[in-house]
């Protein structure tokens, strides 16, 4: 799991502006969106049971091991065009996605395969 130095910056910018000021930034997937899956980003305090850590760009990313199965990999970055403001997602096992960019479907059989390593773990 990476940010871009835009997207770590936007979330930096936000989380300052959060009283108290949040630890880390969870992402996830959950089912829904034009395309089965959604991704979702959200500020939070406390590390849970059943997160993996990342740290990037100096902020700290939690991301619960259901949802890293659907997301390792994923580079989170963040545009600032006129009619196109929000984040982006790069994520490898995406098969799919609509125009608003945030719903994607997955290639099952890419995130479960034993017989080759994804580019991104080497």
């Amino acid at each position: 799991m990476e940010l871009t130095e835009d997207a770590a910056s936007t979330l930096k910018h936000y989380m300052e502006k959060e009283s108290p000021v949040p630890e880390y930034v969870r992402f996830g997937v959950k089912a829904g969106g034009c395309s089965g899956f959604t991704y979702t980003i959200g500020f939070d305090s406390r590390h849970r049971k059943f997160d993996l850590e990342f740290k990037t760009c100096g902020i700290k990313l939690l991301v619960d091991k259901k949802s890293h199965l659907y997301v390792k990999g994923t580079t989170i970055g963040w545009s600032n065009e006129l009619q196109d403001k929000g984040f982006k997602f790069d994520n490898p096992f995406a098969k799919g996605s609509c125009g608003c960019r945030t719903s994607f479907m997955i290639d099952m059989s890419a995130t479960t395969s034993t017989n080759s390593t994804p580019n991104w773990m080497n």
